[in-house]
């Protein structure tokens, strides 16, 4: 279960920067998870709510957005939705398909709250 350090990358960067910030509680964290990206978000949920106790994050709601996988074809430059890596363009029948959205995984923002709010 790769989510474990997923989560555990996620409380060290959030609570770095919220103390950078001086922050002392982080409200939520809004990610960027693509689907091709090989983690499983409900998995990523349970991880997170273990790695963050005791941490300005130990309350923080998680948002994920998770867009969809789209291919290119490197034949007939058709763009097509994907599903997993080897894809097949609908148009040409080329296996030459670059993936182009869905990979992503990024931290977005997160809402800090300092003291006395």
């Amino acid at each position: 279960m790769h989510e474990m350090s997923i989560a555990l990358s996620i409380v060290d960067a959030v609570v770095a920067k919220a103390r950078q910030e001086g922050g002392v509680r982080i409200s939520a964290i809004d990610l960027l998870i693509g689907k091709l990206a090989g983690i499983e978000p409900e998995s990523l949920k349970f991880c997170f709510s273990a790695a963050a106790r005791e941490t300005l994050a130990a309350e923080a709601l998680l948002n994920i957005e998770e867009p969809e996988g789209v291919g290119e074809c490197g034949e007939c430059g058709m763009s097509f939705p994907v599903n997993f890596y080897y894809a097949e363009c609908p148009r040409c029948r080329s296996l030459r398909v670059k993936i182009v959205s869905g990979e992503e995984f990024l931290i977005q923002s997160m809402t800090i709250e300092e003291e006395g709010e």
